[in-house]
């Protein structure tokens, strides 16, 4: 089995306005059962806006699109998770943390197009 964990993960883009910034925490572990799991990431600007989603790899698999737009859920996403924005900071919650949430969580600023995942 391996650890429910939360990887760093620094994602940089350009825009028009200069330079946005998103910082993730280092690794955090979390257990199943945990009553609730917070994840946070903060940009260095306004300029992502709402364009915030939240993938989770688990290994040896691609990327899967659990939340986009701040808060929509993708197909397939358990209505447990959310997400949530206040300014910069963007979070992903999990309440109930279960053994298949278990991976590594992105959280990605979505700019431009749809095909533009930054």
């Amino acid at each position: 089995m391996y650890l429910d964990s939360i990887l760093l993960f620094i994602i940089s883009f350009s825009e028009s306005r200069g330079q946005v910034t998103v910082t993730q925490p280092p690794v955090v572990t979390f257990s199943p059962g945990d009553p609730s799991v917070s994840i946070s990431a903060v940009a260095s600007s306004t300029g992502i806006d709402d364009d915030m989603s939240w993938y989770l790899q688990k290994p040896g698999q691609a990327l899967k699109l659990l939340i986009y737009k701040v808060k929509t859920l993708q197909s397939g996403t358990p209505s447990r998770f959310s997400g949530s924005r206040s300014g910069t900071e963007y979070t992903l919650t999990i309440p109930g943390f279960q053994t298949e949430d278990a991976g590594d969580y992105y959280g990605m600023g979505d700019f431009g197009s749809p095909d533009r995942l930054i």
